[in-house]
């Protein structure tokens, strides 16, 4: 019998947040959204990048082409073989006709321009894609690691997968326009994410301000590096059917967020629209603490245990960043698969706590069981399978009706 999923309402001391942070603007959930941002980006989202929490969004979850965007998860596939050891940045790779001619000099698109036939550094070839969007630079890490480009789009579906990247799909290494090469804004935020907490030193190649190679000396195309909002990162996109695009990153007292948003007209509306959506988000919110370290956040019911219930916890801080003006009312609950079959270990994965604010998922962490729990006696069991037995049966005739 298939388990249906149960919702259950956070514990009191989160409520009691909740209505606190109701409560202390008057009429909140009635107010208009006046200090909603609007953007004229047909597609955008910005999170906090430690957290998570969603602070906008347009459109996220909708699929569009994200030119050198994609280029982000080249990088992540790249970086994630050299944490294997399967590749070490001091390793050379040739710069193959193919890789010339389709992303290099004779392309007219972004090089590195990286000579015919001459052999280059994965480090140099990183600089080129990260700094400068190298399509050559691009084509020949693929090439290097896979083989071929199609075999390495391939390597960069399944590492997608494994990031908890659903809906996109790329189908080239460089973004160049192909009709199933899509993704959504809130997948590249994800991975911009991941990216920044995972290769801490690598991120630093974003944001340097040029790279020079095969004496040709060249800017970063991230618009935003000068512009004193402490941008540090990641990747602009255009092609003709994706229009300008950027995925970016920036640090205010100790704050970083991450802002993803595609589909402007001009390079000009790309860094002005990008610079106040990462401007608003650093003025209209702050960071409110929810459950400490291995605090109990919620409990979930378990069949044949010892107990008929476990605590669930996080096994890092919760925190959420809330608009300082609040025009809207937060819910949390606490989601999971049950009930939970016993026995039960300390730190197995059970659910998660989603915090909303209006009909929006803001939050989302992972919760874990917070103590063992074994298995019940053999009258427990009984009386949890005459139990469930029950729950069933009225299932069963609620779906008929």
């Amino acid at each position: 019998m298939a388990v249906q999923p149960l919702s259950h309402i956070a514990t009191a001391r989160l409520a009691a947040f909740v209505l606190m942070a109701a409560l202390a603007f008057p009429g909140a959930a009635q107010a208009q959204k006046k200090d909603e941002f609007q953007t004229s980006a047909p597609y955008a989202i910005l999170i906090e990048a430690d957290s998570g929490t969603v602070l906008f969004e347009k459109n996220a979850d909708k699929l569009n082409p994200p030119a050198s965007m994609s280029k982000l998860m080249t990088i992540e596939l790249v970086l994630h073989t050299i944490e294997q050891g399967k590749l070490k940045w001091d390793d050379e790779m040739t710069i193959s006709e193919n890789a010339w001619r389709k992303g290099g000099a004779p392309s007219g698109g972004s090089a590195m321009f990286a000579a015919l036939n001459s052999r280059v550094s994965v480090r140099d070839l990183m600089h080129g894609v990260m700094i400068q969007s190298g399509n050559d630079a691009c084509i020949t890490l693929a090439e290097g690691i896979a083989g071929s480009e199609i075999a390495f789009a391939d390597l960069m579906n399944k590492r997608a997968r494994e990031l908890g990247l659903t809906q996109s799909h790329f189908s080239n290494s460089t973004g160049v326009h192909e009709p199933d090469h899509l993704v959504t804004m809130r997948e590249l935020a994800k991975l911009a994410q991941h990216i920044i907490k995972t290769y801490p030193e690598a991120y630093k190649i974003f944001g340097e301000r040029e790279f020079t190679w095969n004496k040709v000396r060249q800017q970063n195309r991230n618009p935003l590096l000068g512009m004193g909002i402490g941008a540090d990162g990641l990747k602009t996109g255009h092609t003709k059917e994706a229009g300008y695009g950027l995925a970016a990153s920036a640090l205010n007292n100790n704050l970083r967020l991450i802002m993803v948003a595609n589909g402007f007209k001009t390079m000009k509306e790309r860094a002005e629209e990008s610079r106040k959506l990462l401007e608003w988000g650093f003025r209209a919110f702050e960071s409110r603490a929810l459950f400490a370290e291995g605090e109990t956040v919620g409990e979930a019911k378990l069949y044949g245990g010892a107990k008929g219930r476990v605590p669930l916890v996080s096994p890092t801080p919760i925190k959420l960043l809330v608009p300082r003006a609040l025009n809207e009312k937060l819910s949390a609950k606490v989601v999971y698969s049950g009930p939970v079959m016993a026995p039960v270990q300390k730190g197995q994965p059970i659910g998660s706590l989603k915090v909303s604010r209006g009909d929006n998922v803001v939050l989302e962490v992972p919760l874990q069981a917070g103590e063992d729990v074994g298995s019940g006696s053999l009258h427990q069991r009984a009386f949890d399978a005459a139990g469930e037995l029950v729950i069933n049966v009225f299932r069963a005739g609620m779906d008929r009706l």
